[in-house]
This record gives structure tokens, sequence and C-alpha cells, in this order.
């Protein structure tokens, strides 16, 4: 050991009682989690850690700094304590470290030489402490936000699972319903509340369709056919009819190809029921000429299929979200029936958009031609 560094740790363990007198009466022991004798502890700790640095060449002192840091840093982050007050206590010890330095008779080159590798010391002491403190940290946010999102995703699973038995097991009731609904028909062709109490039905089977498709099970259970999207528009607004009478909807079509579709049928037709549907919802407050446009236009490489009405603009902030599940505008609405509609277009090849204005609103489904 050279003379000059053997003299400065002699000097620093002859002034540790000074040293560190100055250094604890002004230590902050503002965090709650550690106590005044506590926060003083830890200055000893460091302070002796730093007099054994000196014994070590600059090559080892890294390490040595990094393993103490790590384990100041571990005991930090298990009392849930702020690592900032430790900082500034840590650079109150070098403050009062370097205050003391003028009592040393070293030439002014060994001194600066001394100021460094305290300096080293410190910065290096800060550094590993906060930043493997913040790693701990995040690491730990990071397996909450795991924990939480593997729990979402399989509660959400639950749900479907569960949303799937329900909805089956309102479907065979109904049915059963429907059928003695088309008996009485039969045997009492002029009762004309069988027809309101069949298309309330076919709403209620409409709804519960929406939930199966949410499911995804209704896919798996059907296979691909090729439909007419002429017919399957004009099925919908007859579907929609009575809704339609209701709000004194014009509807105006424009459907100038005739289109094959390889798909699946009946879900494309909720599409198109849903989309309409919310349109004639959108148009019953609208105290003249409510109308909805439906037109298709079949391009080298496209077919596009857009339903306009003259309703109220959609809201900015719903606008850029509207196929995002739970989004909607209705008091009443579950705001799903636009996220099963783009799944389903999405199934397709296609894409769905909107675009609304003062003037109108347009939802435009775009599929490939083929």
């Amino acid at each position: 050991m050279s003379p000059i560094k053997k003299e400065v740790i002699n000097f620093f363990i002859d002034h540790k009682a000074e040293i560190l007198k100055g250094w604890t009466d002004q230590l902050s022991p503002s965090d709650a989690n550690f106590t005044k004798e506590q926060i003083i502890d830890h200055g000893l700790q460091v302070f002796e850690k730093f007099i054994e640095g000196f014994h070590l060449p600059q090559t080892d002192l890294d390490p040595y700094v990094q393993e103490e840091a790590y384990r100041i840093a571990k005991k930090r982050l298990e009392a849930e304590t702020n690592i900032g007050e430790f900082v500034y206590n840590l650079n109150l010890g070098r403050s009062e470290v370097l205050k003391h330095l003028g009592g040393l008779s070293s030439e002014w080159a060994d001194l600066q030489r001394i100021i460094n590798k305290i300096n080293f010391f410190f910065d290096k002491f800060t550094y590993y402490t906060v930043s493997h403190y913040s790693h701990m940290k995040d690491q730990i946010i990071k397996e909450k936000e795991q924990y939480i999102d593997s729990h979402h995703e399989d509660r959400l699973s639950l749900l479907g699972k569960m949303t799937s038995s329900f909805v089956h097991e309102f479907r065979n009731p109904l049915t059963s319903i429907n059928g003695f609904i088309q008996l009485l028909k039969a045997d009492n062709p002029n009762l004309s509340y069988l027809d309101i109490i069949s298309t309330e039905l076919d709403q209620l089977n409409f709804r519960i369709s929406q939930f199966l498709l949410l499911s995804k099970k209704s896919a798996v259970m059907t296979e691909k056919t090729s439909f007419s999207l002429n017919e399957l528009i004009t099925e919908a607004l007859a579907f929609l009819y009575p809704r339609i009478l209701e709000v004194n909807v014009t509807i105006i079509k424009n459907l100038e190809e005739e289109f094959e579709m390889m798909g699946w049928k009946e879900e494309f037709r909720q599409v198109l029921i849903n989309i309409i549907f919310n349109a004639i919802d959108v148009l019953s407050t609208r105290a003249a000429d409510p109308q909805i446009w439906i037109d298709t236009t079949l391009q080298s490489s496209s077919f596009c299929l857009t339903i306009t009405n003259n309703g109220d603009k959609i809201p900015e902030e719903i606008l850029s979200s509207i196929f995002e599940p739970f989004v909607t505008s209705k008091k009443d609405g579950t705001g799903l029936g636009l996220f099963i509609c783009n799944e389903i277009v999405e199934k397709h090849g296609g894409k769905l958009t909107c675009h609304s204005t003062d003037e109108s609103t347009s939802f435009i489904i775009t599929l490939p031609a083929k």
C-alpha cells in the first residue's frame, strides 16, 4: 500500500466519529418506514464500506461497490421506501467527507486523485443502487400486470363459456315457442297479434345470435356457403320491416351489381341487420325525412357496400374507437354490436369503416372482389 493511501485511510479512521456526526446530524428521516436510528445505521454501513474500498485498486472497486449497492437497493425495496431519500442522504455523506479533506497534508495532485476516488465511490454507489432498485420495481410491476392480464383473460374465457351456455339454454325454449306460434297461426289466421309475437321472437332470437357470435362457437358449427349479397340485403330489410315502418324511414337502394359471396351467410346477415338497425335507431329521434341509403359498387379488386343514414353525427371521441367492445353512444346500448360486425367482416377478409359528418353517417364494408 502506498504511503499516501495509508495516510488517507488512517485519516478517515481517525476522523470517523467527527465525519459521521456531521453526516448523521443532516440525515433526512422523512421516510416513515425507517427510523432515525436505522438511517444512521445505514450511513455507518456505507461509511465502513467507503473506508474498506480505499484498500482496493480501482479495477476491483467497481464490483465491490455494486455488490453493496444491490444489497441496499433490495433492503430499500423490501421496506417500500423512497429511493430518492437514500440518494439525498448518500450525497450528504459525500459532502461531509470532502469537507474534511482539508486536514490532509497531501500535495494537490495527490489530493485530486483522492477526491476522484471519493467521487467514483459515491457516484457508482448512487448509480448501482438506483438502477437496481428501479429494475426490481419494474419487475414487480411487470409481474403484477402479467398476473392481472392472465386473470382477466381467464375471466373473459369463463364469461364466454357461461354466455354461450346461457344463450343455448334460452334459444331452446324460444324455438319451441316459435313452433307453437306457427301452429296457432295456421289455426287462427286472423289473429294479428300472433304476427307481433312472432316478430318479437325473431328480434330476441337475433340478439341471442349476437351473443353466440361473440362466444365464437357458432362459427365452428357451420361451414362456408355461397350466397347473394343483394338477396341478403333484401332479407335483412324484410326482417327489419316492422321497425322501419314504426320509425317511418325511407330506404333508398342502389344495388348496381350482383355479388356472390363465399362465407357464413347467417353471420353476414347479422352484420347487415345490426348496422341497419342501428341506423333506424338513430333516425327514430329525427323529426323529418329520416332516410337510409344502401349502395353497392363492384370494382376490379374489391366490392363495396355502403349503408348511410342522415341522422346525428357520431362524436369524435366515440368514432375513433367505435369498433371496440363496450363502446356505445346509446343510453341502453351494450357496445357489442359493431364490435361483432367488425369481427365478422374481418373474418370474411374484408374491412369495416365508419365516416360521420353533420349531414350523414356511413358504414362502409369493403370485400375482396373474388
